[in-house]
């Protein structure tokens, strides 16, 4: 991979421990699936372990996946977030989810799998070769700390940066809820394209069907994404309001 600036990366990982720091924030890198999953169970009981990472039903390890879990200063999981690479072989992205694609559903939900459908979006015909598949991001709702930090504009590009440094892919994917997008999460977390309608999951019981999104980035983005200065991105955190005095 030939990058225009090769001092980008030490930049962003600079100024990534730096914010990380100041949040008491640290993160560990690991390939037990078996340990992540673990992790999972304690640390949000309510969102269990996606099935693209069980390791029940793939075989991961160091060779072509790994997870990300964040803790803060007392010790405690609040992040978490794991990528693996797509055995597509000579197939397309599209070719590839297209024979795939229940593999990879939403956690938590109670789906008709067999209606829920992949609609082949422009992109994911475009894209072959290494292939990245990014999930399991999660932020600690509970810890009012986290709000309006920046934090998750940080640590989505900390998971591309390791990718980099695993990998190399050519591109890296991943699939998210409409309603996520819409609340402006992917362009926070870095996903310059985004295809509307890849997805149409079919819930059990019902005839409405929740929608996801493709997010993808290219290999000759990351350069670009990466060396983006964090101070222009990252919101500052929401102030406190003034307290109210009696009338």
């Amino acid at each position: 991979m030939t990058f225009q600036n090769v001092r980008y990366g030490e930049r962003f990982i600079a100024k990534t421990a730096h914010i990380l720091a100041e949040e008491g924030v640290s993160l560990t890198v690991g390939y037990d699936f078996g340990i992540y999953r673990s992790l999972v169970r304690k640390s949000r009981p309510k969102q269990g372990i996606g099935a693209p990472f069980d390791p029940d039903l793939h075989d991961l390890g160091r060779g072509n996946a790994f997870w990300v879990i964040g803790r803060n200063a007392d010790g405690e999981i609040m992040h978490t977030q794991a990528l693996r690479l797509l055995d597509t072989g000579q197939q397309t992205v599209a070719e590839y989810f297209t024979d795939h694609f229940r593999e990879f559903p939403p956690t938590g939900v109670d789906l008709n799998l067999s209606r829920s459908r992949y609609r082949v979006g422009p992109g994911a015909t475009r894209m072959k070769g290494t292939i990245a598949y990014y999930g399991e991001f999660w932020i600690d709702p509970s810890n009012e700390r986290y709000r309006g930090s920046g934090l998750s504009c940080v640590l989505s590009r900390y998971g591309f940066w390791e990718a980099i440094q695993h990998w190399d892919p050519d591109h890296v994917v991943a699939f998210m809820a409409k309603s996520v997008v819409f609340k402006g999460w992917a362009a926070r977390a870095g996903w310059i394209h985004a295809e509307p309608g890849a997805l149409q999951w079919a819930l059990q019981g019902r005839n409405k069907c929740v929608e996801g999104y493709l997010g993808y980035v290219h290999r000759d983005d990351l350069p670009y994404l990466l060396d983006t200065p964090l101070d222009d991105i990252e919101p500052a955190a929401a102030p406190k309001a003034a307290p109210r005095r009696a009338a």
